[in-house]
């Protein structure tokens, strides 16, 4: 088999000058990733792990924005919606920040617009002998008719080890925090909410993992934390908690944790798939943020402050 290689990138979050929480370091950073992605040769394709944009639930401008970009480059683009493209995993009860979680709940209007711009999800493919796969785990729970199809494509119509050299899985959340057979964080606990957020929830994940077992993956790729950790195998399985590039968070989350900005290259040999971490050139120090993070609702949101003249829905 003839060498070859394709790239992971997650969590640009760019935002635009237009909206009220533009982070002019973001769009930096997610510049020079755009730059780095562009001179990488030899590579067939590349997976986007969610996150591609700050507020695209809310502003089509953004999904535009990040479709173009992505299809400038010199190679196709699989990608699959992040909590910031759409919103977050469900839950009933708020959490121990103070922040109204039940309201930030992913929708299926949401995730349906996602797919208006960057196409339909879950979706799978086999290129040179290896299957690449890639969904949002965080409707899982959530009742929407979504989950049900990710549950048929996970359960149902991936195909059984065997058929392809390698499986690799696209998701954004990580599927644990320390351990596949940890129990789910509580996000009413101060100390347990940030793992709680980061991570799918029991008993989702157990049977996500043997999902993945079922259908031979071998490696599972994840972002949304924006803290990469040394791969780690569980039963046959390479994990990856991939670097961000908009910005580090949760150094503290593990002793080995590497908050550097940045994305993986994978070369695919005879021998197997191995990888080489691309930290970004540069790593913007800007200054100047308005909105907060998270999820603001657009009626909480002043327009007035943005950098450029917003669309005419947001004016006051």
């Amino acid at each position: 088999m003839k060498p070859w290689s394709f790239l992971h990138i997650s969590d640009l979050q760019p935002g635009s000058p237009r909206s009220y929480r533009f982070n002019q370091a973001m769009g930096e950073n997610a510049d020079t990733a755009y730059k780095q992605l562009g001179e990488v040769e030899d590579v067939d394709l590349l997976l986007v792990g969610g996150d591609l944009t700050r507020d695209g639930a809310i502003h089509d401008f953004e999904c535009e924005e990040a479709r173009d970009r992505l299809g400038s480059l010199p190679y196709p683009f699989y990608a699959i919606p992040g909590n910031m493209d759409t919103c977050n995993k469900h839950t009933s009860v708020a959490g121990a920040t103070g922040r109204d979680d039940p309201r930030l709940n992913v929708t299926a209007e949401q995730l349906d617009h996602f797919a208006l711009f960057f196409g339909e999800f879950p979706w799978s493919f086999v290129h040179k002998e290896v299957r690449f796969s890639g969904f949002y785990g965080a409707v899982a729970g959530s009742g929407l008719p979504h989950e049900e199809r990710m549950w048929r494509w996970l359960e149902d119509e991936l195909p059984p080890a065997g058929e392809t050299k390698h499986h690799v899985m696209v998701m954004h959340y990580s599927l644990f925090i320390d351990s596949v057979y940890e129990p789910t964080w509580g996000l009413q606990d101060k100390e347990e909410y940030g793992r709680w957020y980061f991570s799918i929830d029991q008993p989702h994940r157990s049977r996500m993992f043997d999902a993945f077992k079922r259908s031979g993956v071998d490696i599972v790729l994840s972002g949304h934390i924006h803290c990469r950790k040394p791969p780690e195998t569980v039963d046959g399985v390479r994990f990856y908690r991939c670097a961000g590039i908009a910005m580090p968070q949760a150094a503290n989350l593990w002793p080995d944790g590497d908050t550097r900005l940045g994305f993986y290259r994978f070369d695919v040999t005879e021998e197997g798939i191995s990888e080489t971490f691309i930290p970004l050139e540069k790593e913007s120090t800007a200054e100047g943020k308005y909105g907060p993070g998270g999820h603001p609702h657009p009626e909480d949101r002043d327009y007035s402050l943005a950098w450029e003249e917003p669309p005419e829905e947001f004016r006051t």
